[in-house]
Protein backbone atom coordinates (compact mmCIF):
# COMPACT_ATOMS: atom_id res chain seq x y z
CA UNK A 1 0.00 0.00 0.00
CA UNK A 2 2.76 1.86 0.84
CA UNK A 3 3.04 5.01 -1.97
CA UNK A 4 -0.56 4.71 -2.84
CA UNK A 5 -3.37 6.32 -1.65
CA UNK A 6 -6.19 5.23 1.25
CA UNK A 7 -9.09 4.01 0.45
CA UNK A 8 -12.26 6.23 1.51
CA UNK A 9 -13.35 3.85 3.95
CA UNK A 10 -10.04 3.78 5.32
CA UNK A 11 -9.64 7.54 5.34
CA UNK A 12 -12.36 7.32 7.64
CA UNK A 13 -12.14 4.88 9.50
CA UNK A 14 -8.70 6.52 10.48
CA UNK A 15 -10.29 9.42 11.15
CA UNK A 16 -12.92 8.40 13.35
CA UNK A 17 -10.53 6.50 15.67
CA UNK A 18 -8.84 9.91 16.06
CA UNK A 19 -12.25 11.08 17.04
CA UNK A 20 -12.70 8.14 19.70
CA UNK A 21 -9.04 8.85 20.65
CA UNK A 22 -9.89 12.41 21.58
CA UNK A 23 -12.86 12.14 22.98
CA UNK A 24 -11.44 9.39 25.08
CA UNK A 25 -9.50 12.46 27.18
CA UNK A 26 -12.19 14.89 27.31
CA UNK A 27 -14.07 14.14 30.14
CA UNK A 28 -11.29 14.90 32.39
CA UNK A 29 -10.54 18.09 30.54
CA UNK A 30 -14.20 18.93 30.64
CA UNK A 31 -14.97 18.21 33.97
CA UNK A 32 -12.09 20.65 35.22
CA UNK A 33 -13.85 22.93 32.87
CA UNK A 34 -16.69 23.61 33.88
CA UNK A 35 -15.99 22.53 37.48
CA UNK A 36 -13.97 25.36 37.39
CA UNK A 37 -16.81 27.15 36.00
CA UNK A 38 -19.09 26.58 38.52
CA UNK A 39 -17.02 27.58 41.72
CA UNK A 40 -18.12 30.82 42.76
CA UNK A 41 -15.34 33.45 43.99
CA UNK A 42 -16.24 34.09 47.39
CA UNK A 43 -17.06 37.70 47.97
CA UNK A 44 -18.62 39.83 50.83
CA UNK A 45 -21.84 42.17 50.06
CA UNK A 46 -20.38 45.57 49.73
CA UNK A 47 -20.26 47.69 53.12
CA UNK A 48 -19.29 44.76 55.03
CA UNK A 49 -16.48 43.60 56.90
CA UNK A 50 -14.77 40.31 57.99
CA UNK A 51 -12.94 40.97 60.96
CA UNK A 52 -9.79 38.34 62.25
CA UNK A 53 -9.07 36.97 65.72
CA UNK A 54 -6.63 40.18 65.91
CA UNK A 55 -9.14 42.95 64.57
CA UNK A 56 -11.87 41.37 66.94
CA UNK A 57 -9.63 42.02 70.11
CA UNK A 58 -9.01 45.43 69.46
CA UNK A 59 -12.83 45.58 68.88
CA UNK A 60 -13.75 44.02 71.77
CA UNK A 61 -11.54 46.45 73.71
CA UNK A 62 -13.90 49.17 72.13
CA UNK A 63 -16.86 47.90 73.53
CA UNK A 64 -15.77 47.01 76.60
CA UNK A 65 -14.33 50.75 77.52
CA UNK A 66 -17.88 51.79 76.25
CA UNK A 67 -19.39 49.28 78.40
CA UNK A 68 -17.50 50.12 81.31
CA UNK A 69 -18.89 54.36 81.07
CA UNK A 70 -22.14 53.12 80.43
CA UNK A 71 -22.37 51.17 83.76
CA UNK A 72 -20.47 53.49 85.40
CA UNK A 73 -22.99 55.77 84.99
CA UNK A 74 -26.17 53.08 86.07
CA UNK A 75 -27.01 52.37 82.40
CA UNK A 76 -28.51 48.16 82.14
CA UNK A 77 -27.48 46.35 79.34
CA UNK A 78 -30.39 44.82 76.56
CA UNK A 79 -30.89 43.30 73.04
CA UNK A 80 -33.33 43.37 70.32
CA UNK A 81 -33.72 41.31 67.51
CA UNK A 82 -31.98 42.25 64.39
CA UNK A 83 -34.92 42.41 62.48
CA UNK A 84 -38.31 44.37 63.47
CA UNK A 85 -41.28 44.25 61.93
CA UNK A 86 -41.35 46.79 58.80
CA UNK A 87 -44.11 48.89 60.01
CA UNK A 88 -42.56 49.51 63.62
CA UNK A 89 -39.17 50.92 61.08
CA UNK A 90 -41.08 53.31 58.25
CA UNK A 91 -41.82 56.67 59.39
CA UNK A 92 -39.76 57.38 61.95
CA UNK A 93 -36.55 58.07 60.05
CA UNK A 94 -37.48 60.86 57.69
CA UNK A 95 -37.93 60.06 53.61
CA UNK A 96 -34.53 59.78 53.37
CA UNK A 97 -33.89 57.39 55.89
CA UNK A 98 -36.87 55.40 55.09
CA UNK A 99 -35.05 54.27 51.73
CA UNK A 100 -32.17 52.94 53.32
CA UNK A 101 -33.90 50.36 55.53
CA UNK A 102 -33.04 47.31 54.35
CA UNK A 103 -36.22 45.78 53.36
CA UNK A 104 -36.19 41.30 54.01
CA UNK A 105 -38.56 39.17 51.18
CA UNK A 106 -41.56 37.48 52.77
CA UNK A 107 -40.45 33.38 52.81
CA UNK A 108 -42.12 30.96 50.03
CA UNK A 109 -43.88 32.31 46.74
CA UNK A 110 -43.92 36.36 47.94
CA UNK A 111 -45.43 37.22 44.37
CA UNK A 112 -48.39 35.25 44.28
CA UNK A 113 -50.53 37.38 46.67
CA UNK A 114 -49.73 40.34 44.87
CA UNK A 115 -52.27 42.19 42.33
CA UNK A 116 -51.21 42.01 39.08
CA UNK A 117 -52.09 46.06 38.08
CA UNK A 118 -49.43 46.79 40.66
CA UNK A 119 -46.91 44.28 39.15
CA UNK A 120 -47.55 45.84 35.84
CA UNK A 121 -46.90 49.60 36.79
CA UNK A 122 -43.02 48.32 38.22
CA UNK A 123 -43.31 50.59 41.13
CA UNK A 124 -41.21 49.33 44.00
CA UNK A 125 -42.39 51.60 46.18
CA UNK A 126 -46.19 50.61 46.35
CA UNK A 127 -45.88 46.74 45.95
CA UNK A 128 -42.69 46.64 48.65
CA UNK A 129 -45.61 46.37 51.40
CA UNK A 130 -46.75 43.63 49.63
CA UNK A 131 -43.63 41.71 49.05
CA UNK A 132 -41.91 42.79 52.62
CA UNK A 133 -43.35 42.28 56.44
CA UNK A 134 -39.83 42.61 58.43
CA UNK A 135 -36.43 44.46 57.63
CA UNK A 136 -33.21 44.49 59.23
CA UNK A 137 -33.29 47.47 62.57
CA UNK A 138 -31.96 50.70 61.19
CA UNK A 139 -30.40 51.86 64.33
CA UNK A 140 -30.77 50.69 67.80
CA UNK A 141 -33.16 53.79 69.32
CA UNK A 142 -37.16 53.24 67.43
CA UNK A 143 -36.39 49.04 68.69
CA UNK A 144 -35.57 50.45 72.04
CA UNK A 145 -38.81 52.65 72.14
CA UNK A 146 -40.78 49.04 70.64
CA UNK A 147 -39.21 47.43 73.37
CA UNK A 148 -40.20 50.34 76.20
CA UNK A 149 -43.79 49.91 74.76
CA UNK A 150 -43.91 45.85 74.94
CA UNK A 151 -42.31 45.29 78.09
CA UNK A 152 -43.51 49.09 80.32
CA UNK A 153 -44.96 46.92 83.17
CA UNK A 154 -41.76 45.48 84.39
CA UNK A 155 -39.73 48.06 83.84
CA UNK A 156 -39.16 51.35 86.79
CA UNK A 157 -38.93 54.30 85.29
CA UNK A 158 -36.61 56.35 84.54
CA UNK A 159 -35.18 53.20 82.49
CA UNK A 160 -31.64 53.12 81.77
CA UNK A 161 -30.22 51.19 78.95
CA UNK A 162 -26.83 50.81 76.76
CA UNK A 163 -27.02 48.48 73.69
CA UNK A 164 -24.18 47.40 71.39
CA UNK A 165 -25.55 45.37 68.47
CA UNK A 166 -25.14 45.98 64.63
CA UNK A 167 -27.48 47.89 62.60
CA UNK A 168 -27.88 47.86 58.79
CA UNK A 169 -28.50 51.08 56.44
CA UNK A 170 -28.50 50.59 52.37
CA UNK A 171 -26.08 53.73 52.31
CA UNK A 172 -23.49 54.25 49.69
CA UNK A 173 -20.45 52.47 51.07
CA UNK A 174 -17.24 55.05 51.17
CA UNK A 175 -14.47 55.47 53.81
CA UNK A 176 -15.50 55.11 57.40
CA UNK A 177 -19.55 54.67 56.14
CA UNK A 178 -20.68 50.85 55.81
CA UNK A 179 -23.90 49.08 55.29
CA UNK A 180 -23.37 46.95 58.35
CA UNK A 181 -22.11 48.43 61.37
CA UNK A 182 -22.42 47.96 65.25
CA UNK A 183 -24.09 51.17 67.45
CA UNK A 184 -23.18 51.43 71.10
CA UNK A 185 -26.32 53.43 72.44
CA UNK A 186 -27.84 54.46 76.16
CA UNK A 187 -30.79 55.99 76.59
CA UNK A 188 -32.82 57.22 79.52
CA UNK A 189 -36.36 57.56 78.82
CA UNK A 190 -39.23 59.04 81.73
CA UNK A 191 -37.25 61.93 82.77
CA UNK A 192 -37.26 65.54 81.82
CA UNK A 193 -34.02 66.23 83.29
CA UNK A 194 -31.61 68.00 81.58
CA UNK A 195 -28.75 66.46 83.81
CA UNK A 196 -28.81 63.22 81.41
CA UNK A 197 -27.82 65.62 78.72
CA UNK A 198 -25.36 66.88 80.69
CA UNK A 199 -24.34 63.84 81.48
CA UNK A 200 -24.18 62.10 78.09
CA UNK A 201 -21.51 64.84 77.52
CA UNK A 202 -19.57 63.57 80.64
CA UNK A 203 -20.17 60.13 78.85
CA UNK A 204 -18.55 61.03 75.84
CA UNK A 205 -15.60 62.49 77.02
CA UNK A 206 -14.65 59.71 79.42
CA UNK A 207 -15.20 57.00 76.86
CA UNK A 208 -13.28 58.47 74.03
CA UNK A 209 -11.02 60.20 76.49
CA UNK A 210 -10.05 56.51 77.62
CA UNK A 211 -9.93 55.20 74.30
CA UNK A 212 -6.77 57.17 73.84
CA UNK A 213 -8.27 60.16 72.21
CA UNK A 214 -7.50 63.91 72.64
CA UNK A 215 -8.43 65.87 70.01
CA UNK A 216 -12.16 66.11 69.00
CA UNK A 217 -15.22 67.96 69.40
CA UNK A 218 -18.28 67.26 71.11
CA UNK A 219 -20.78 69.63 69.39
CA UNK A 220 -24.68 70.33 70.74
CA UNK A 221 -27.61 72.47 69.82
CA UNK A 222 -31.39 72.21 69.88
CA UNK A 223 -34.09 71.37 67.64
CA UNK A 224 -36.24 74.13 69.62
CA UNK A 225 -33.38 76.43 68.30
CA UNK A 226 -33.72 75.44 64.66
CA UNK A 227 -37.71 75.63 64.82
CA UNK A 228 -37.26 79.22 66.50
CA UNK A 229 -34.94 79.83 63.18
CA UNK A 230 -37.62 78.41 60.99
CA UNK A 231 -40.38 80.89 62.45
CA UNK A 232 -38.44 84.15 62.01
CA UNK A 233 -38.03 83.74 58.50
CA UNK A 234 -41.10 82.74 58.35
CA UNK A 235 -41.70 78.84 57.22
CA UNK A 236 -42.10 76.75 60.22
CA UNK A 237 -44.00 74.50 58.46
CA UNK A 238 -40.47 73.55 56.60
CA UNK A 239 -38.61 72.89 59.62
CA UNK A 240 -37.81 69.34 58.86
CA UNK A 241 -36.68 70.42 54.95
CA UNK A 242 -34.62 73.52 56.63
CA UNK A 243 -32.78 71.19 58.99
CA UNK A 244 -32.24 68.71 56.22
CA UNK A 245 -30.57 70.88 53.90
CA UNK A 246 -28.21 72.72 56.65
CA UNK A 247 -27.42 69.29 58.18
CA UNK A 248 -25.31 69.02 54.93
CA UNK A 249 -23.17 72.37 55.19
CA UNK A 250 -20.16 70.76 56.38
CA UNK A 251 -20.00 68.36 53.57
CA UNK A 252 -21.97 70.49 50.47
CA UNK A 253 -21.18 73.76 51.46
CA UNK A 254 -23.14 77.31 52.23
CA UNK A 255 -23.81 77.24 48.45
CA UNK A 256 -24.85 73.71 48.15
CA UNK A 257 -27.68 73.63 51.40
CA UNK A 258 -28.75 77.48 49.30
CA UNK A 259 -29.64 74.75 46.08
CA UNK A 260 -31.35 72.51 48.22
CA UNK A 261 -33.26 75.26 50.35
CA UNK A 262 -34.50 76.99 46.83
CA UNK A 263 -35.52 73.02 46.05
CA UNK A 264 -37.29 72.69 49.10
CA UNK A 265 -39.31 75.96 49.10
CA UNK A 266 -37.25 78.49 50.86
CA UNK A 267 -36.85 82.39 48.91
CA UNK A 268 -33.89 83.78 48.86
CA UNK A 269 -35.15 86.46 51.49
CA UNK A 270 -35.13 83.45 53.65
CA UNK A 271 -31.82 82.32 52.76
CA UNK A 272 -30.27 86.00 53.29
CA UNK A 273 -32.12 85.47 56.99
CA UNK A 274 -30.59 82.44 57.51
CA UNK A 275 -27.43 82.69 56.79
CA UNK A 276 -25.98 84.96 59.23
CA UNK A 277 -27.80 82.80 62.01
CA UNK A 278 -25.82 79.43 60.83
CA UNK A 279 -22.61 81.29 60.46
CA UNK A 280 -22.37 82.17 64.49
CA UNK A 281 -19.09 82.79 65.50
CA UNK A 282 -17.29 83.42 69.75
CA UNK A 283 -17.19 81.53 72.42
CA UNK A 284 -21.16 79.04 73.49
CA UNK A 285 -21.80 82.26 75.79
CA UNK A 286 -21.54 84.99 72.97
CA UNK A 287 -23.12 82.71 70.49
CA UNK A 288 -26.17 82.01 72.61
CA UNK A 289 -26.19 85.65 73.80
CA UNK A 290 -26.51 86.30 70.30
CA UNK A 291 -29.24 84.08 69.40
CA UNK A 292 -31.25 85.50 72.71
CA UNK A 293 -31.66 88.54 70.20
CA UNK A 294 -32.02 87.36 66.84
CA UNK A 295 -35.04 84.96 68.59
CA UNK A 296 -36.29 87.53 70.79
CA UNK A 297 -39.69 87.38 68.92
CA UNK A 298 -39.78 83.25 69.37
CA UNK A 299 -40.89 81.48 72.69
CA UNK A 300 -39.67 78.16 71.24
CA UNK A 301 -36.20 79.21 70.05
CA UNK A 302 -35.96 81.07 73.40
CA UNK A 303 -36.85 77.93 75.17
CA UNK A 304 -34.21 76.36 73.32
CA UNK A 305 -31.40 78.61 74.57
CA UNK A 306 -32.68 78.20 78.28
CA UNK A 307 -32.28 73.91 78.03
CA UNK A 308 -28.48 74.63 76.55
CA UNK A 309 -28.11 76.95 79.07
CA UNK A 310 -28.47 74.62 81.75
CA UNK A 311 -27.07 71.73 80.59
CA UNK A 312 -24.06 74.10 80.24
CA UNK A 313 -24.58 75.01 84.10
CA UNK A 314 -24.82 71.38 84.85
CA UNK A 315 -21.60 70.48 82.66
CA UNK A 316 -19.83 73.14 84.79
CA UNK A 317 -21.26 71.78 88.11
CA UNK A 318 -20.36 68.38 87.45
CA UNK A 319 -16.50 68.74 86.17
CA UNK A 320 -13.27 70.01 87.74
CA UNK A 321 -10.98 73.08 85.35
CA UNK A 322 -8.69 70.92 84.61
CA UNK A 323 -10.56 68.05 82.91
CA UNK A 324 -10.37 69.09 79.77
CA UNK A 325 -14.02 69.08 79.20
CA UNK A 326 -15.18 72.48 78.82
CA UNK A 327 -12.39 73.31 75.60
CA UNK A 328 -14.34 70.18 73.72
CA UNK A 329 -17.68 71.35 73.93
CA UNK A 330 -19.14 73.42 71.04
CA UNK A 331 -22.28 75.02 70.40
CA UNK A 332 -23.08 74.34 66.84
CA UNK A 333 -26.05 76.14 64.97
CA UNK A 334 -25.38 74.31 61.84
CA UNK A 335 -25.72 70.92 64.12
CA UNK A 336 -30.00 69.33 62.83
CA UNK A 337 -29.41 65.76 63.57
CA UNK A 338 -31.58 64.35 60.13
CA UNK A 339 -34.01 62.15 62.20
CA UNK A 340 -37.44 63.50 62.68
CA UNK A 341 -37.60 62.19 66.06
CA UNK A 342 -35.48 65.02 68.10
CA UNK A 343 -37.43 67.41 69.82
CA UNK A 344 -34.73 68.91 72.12
CA UNK A 345 -30.99 68.77 72.53
CA UNK A 346 -28.97 67.18 69.82
CA UNK A 347 -25.47 66.16 70.23
CA UNK A 348 -22.86 65.02 67.78
CA UNK A 349 -19.52 64.00 67.83
CA UNK A 350 -16.24 64.47 65.49
CA UNK A 351 -12.33 63.80 65.98
CA UNK A 352 -10.24 66.43 64.47
CA UNK A 353 -6.91 63.94 64.14
CA UNK A 354 -8.21 62.09 61.40
CA UNK A 355 -10.50 63.26 58.59
CA UNK A 356 -13.74 61.23 59.22
CA UNK A 357 -17.32 61.84 59.74
CA UNK A 358 -19.38 62.38 63.14
CA UNK A 359 -18.49 59.12 65.41
CA UNK A 360 -21.32 59.73 67.70
CA UNK A 361 -24.37 61.36 67.94
CA UNK A 362 -27.73 61.51 69.77
CA UNK A 363 -30.61 63.65 71.46
CA UNK A 364 -33.75 64.14 73.02
CA UNK A 365 -36.83 62.90 71.59
CA UNK A 366 -40.07 64.00 73.32
CA UNK A 367 -42.63 61.23 72.46
CA UNK A 368 -40.91 58.23 70.57
CA UNK A 369 -42.85 55.92 72.37
CA UNK A 370 -46.25 57.70 71.58
CA UNK A 371 -45.85 56.21 68.46
CA UNK A 372 -46.35 52.69 70.02
CA UNK A 373 -49.62 53.68 72.05
CA UNK A 374 -47.38 54.97 75.33
CA UNK A 375 -47.85 58.58 75.19
CA UNK A 376 -46.07 61.56 76.67
CA UNK A 377 -42.93 59.30 77.56
CA UNK A 378 -39.56 61.74 76.76
CA UNK A 379 -36.30 60.21 76.49
CA UNK A 380 -33.29 61.32 75.48
CA UNK A 381 -29.81 59.18 74.00
CA UNK A 382 -26.32 59.21 72.38
CA UNK A 383 -24.62 56.50 70.17
CA UNK A 384 -20.98 55.65 69.47
CA UNK A 385 -20.12 55.11 66.11
CA UNK A 386 -17.91 51.67 67.08
CA UNK A 387 -16.49 51.41 63.31
CA UNK A 388 -15.80 54.48 62.58
CA UNK A 389 -14.40 55.02 66.27
CA UNK A 390 -11.94 51.67 65.36
CA UNK A 391 -10.85 53.19 62.17
CA UNK A 392 -9.71 56.26 64.06
CA UNK A 393 -7.70 54.55 66.74
CA UNK A 394 -6.17 52.18 63.88
CA UNK A 395 -4.67 55.11 61.83
CA UNK A 396 -3.58 56.69 65.41
CA UNK A 397 -1.88 53.80 66.47
CA UNK A 398 -4.01 54.17 69.85
CA UNK A 399 -4.77 50.18 70.05
CA UNK A 400 -2.69 49.45 73.58
CA UNK A 401 -0.50 46.32 73.24
CA UNK A 402 -2.56 44.22 75.23
CA UNK A 403 -5.36 45.05 73.16
CA UNK A 404 -3.97 43.06 70.10
CA UNK A 405 -2.79 40.05 72.67
CA UNK A 406 -4.32 36.48 72.11
CA UNK A 407 -2.49 33.40 73.95
CA UNK A 408 -0.10 35.11 76.14
CA UNK A 409 2.03 31.53 76.24
CA UNK A 410 2.73 28.66 74.06
CA UNK A 411 3.65 25.08 75.59
CA UNK A 412 5.88 23.19 72.80
CA UNK A 413 5.00 19.94 71.66
CA UNK A 414 8.37 17.43 70.78
CA UNK A 415 6.67 13.87 71.18
CA UNK A 416 4.13 11.97 73.32
CA UNK A 417 5.86 12.16 76.97
CA UNK A 418 6.18 15.98 76.60
CA UNK A 419 2.78 16.17 75.64
CA UNK A 420 1.70 14.21 78.77
CA UNK A 421 3.96 15.79 80.84
CA UNK A 422 2.69 19.48 79.31
CA UNK A 423 -1.07 18.88 79.97
CA UNK A 424 -1.10 19.60 84.02
CA UNK A 425 1.19 22.78 83.69
CA UNK A 426 -1.24 23.72 80.71
CA UNK A 427 -3.99 23.42 83.41
CA UNK A 428 -2.33 25.46 86.40
CA UNK A 429 -1.58 28.25 83.57
CA UNK A 430 -5.55 28.44 83.01
CA UNK A 431 -6.17 28.05 86.43
CA UNK A 432 -4.32 31.25 87.15
CA UNK A 433 -6.20 33.20 84.54
CA UNK A 434 -3.47 32.77 82.08
CA UNK A 435 -4.37 32.66 78.42
CA UNK A 436 -2.11 29.57 77.55
CA UNK A 437 -1.91 26.71 74.89
CA UNK A 438 -0.13 23.70 74.21
CA UNK A 439 0.86 23.11 70.72
CA UNK A 440 -1.61 20.26 69.59
CA UNK A 441 0.76 17.57 67.84
CA UNK A 442 4.68 17.33 67.87
CA UNK A 443 6.40 19.06 65.43
CA UNK A 444 10.09 20.56 65.11
CA UNK A 445 11.00 23.74 67.04
CA UNK A 446 10.50 26.02 64.11
CA UNK A 447 7.50 25.27 63.08
CA UNK A 448 6.06 25.89 66.69
CA UNK A 449 8.22 29.14 67.05
CA UNK A 450 6.38 29.82 63.41
CA UNK A 451 3.43 29.15 64.92
CA UNK A 452 3.91 31.30 67.89
CA UNK A 453 5.39 34.22 65.99
CA UNK A 454 2.37 34.23 63.56
CA UNK A 455 -0.08 34.36 66.14
CA UNK A 456 1.81 37.28 68.35
CA UNK A 457 2.02 34.79 71.29
CA UNK A 458 4.88 36.53 73.80
CA UNK A 459 6.23 33.59 75.33
CA UNK A 460 7.20 30.04 74.78
CA UNK A 461 7.43 26.95 77.60
CA UNK A 462 10.01 24.88 76.19
CA UNK A 463 9.61 20.78 77.43
CA UNK A 464 12.19 18.63 76.45
CA UNK A 465 14.08 15.87 78.22
CA UNK A 466 16.44 18.29 80.18
CA UNK A 467 13.18 19.77 81.28
CA UNK A 468 11.23 16.99 82.80
CA UNK A 469 13.95 15.92 84.67
CA UNK A 470 15.16 18.94 86.16
CA UNK A 471 11.39 20.11 86.63
CA UNK A 472 12.42 23.31 85.33
CA UNK A 473 10.91 24.84 81.93
CA UNK A 474 12.53 26.95 79.71
CA UNK A 475 10.83 30.37 79.38
CA UNK A 476 11.17 31.71 75.41
CA UNK A 477 10.66 35.61 75.45
CA UNK A 478 9.78 36.29 71.87
CA UNK A 479 10.06 39.68 71.60
CA UNK A 480 13.52 39.33 73.42
CA UNK A 481 14.47 36.10 72.57
CA UNK A 482 15.61 35.60 75.94
CA UNK A 483 15.62 31.99 77.79
CA UNK A 484 15.44 31.42 81.09
CA UNK A 485 14.88 27.83 83.55
CA UNK A 486 12.34 28.55 85.84
CA UNK A 487 9.35 26.55 87.93
CA UNK A 488 6.23 26.54 86.94
CA UNK A 489 5.06 28.48 89.90
CA UNK A 490 7.86 31.04 89.31
CA UNK A 491 6.53 31.24 85.77
CA UNK A 492 2.72 31.72 87.00
CA UNK A 493 3.79 34.75 89.07
CA UNK A 494 5.83 36.27 86.06
CA UNK A 495 3.21 36.10 83.65
CA UNK A 496 0.07 36.98 85.90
Amino acid sequence: MAGTDLKPNTKFALQFMKLITVLSLLPFSLNKYFYAMSITKPSLPKGTRDFSPQEMVKRNHIFDTIKTVFKKYGYAEIQTPSMENLQTLTGKYGDEGDKLIFKILNSGDFLSNVDTELLAARNSQHITSKISEKALRYDLTVPFARYVVMHQSEISFPFKRFQVQPVWRADRPQKGRYREFYQCDADVVGSTSLLNEAEFILIYHEALTNLGLTNFNIKINNRKILSGIAEIIGKPELIIDMTVAIDKLDKIGFEGVTKELLARGFTNDDIDKLKPVISLQGSNVEKLESLKTVLASSITGLKGIEELEKVFDYVTKLTTDNSGLKTVIELDITLARGLNYYTGCIFEVKTNEVAMGSIGGGGRYDDLTGMFGLKDLTGVGISFGADRIYDVLEELNLFPATAAQGTKVLISNFDEAAELYALPILQDLRNASISAELYPSAAKLKKQMSYAHDKNIPFVILIGGDEMESGLLTLKDMQSGAQEKLAIATIIKQLS
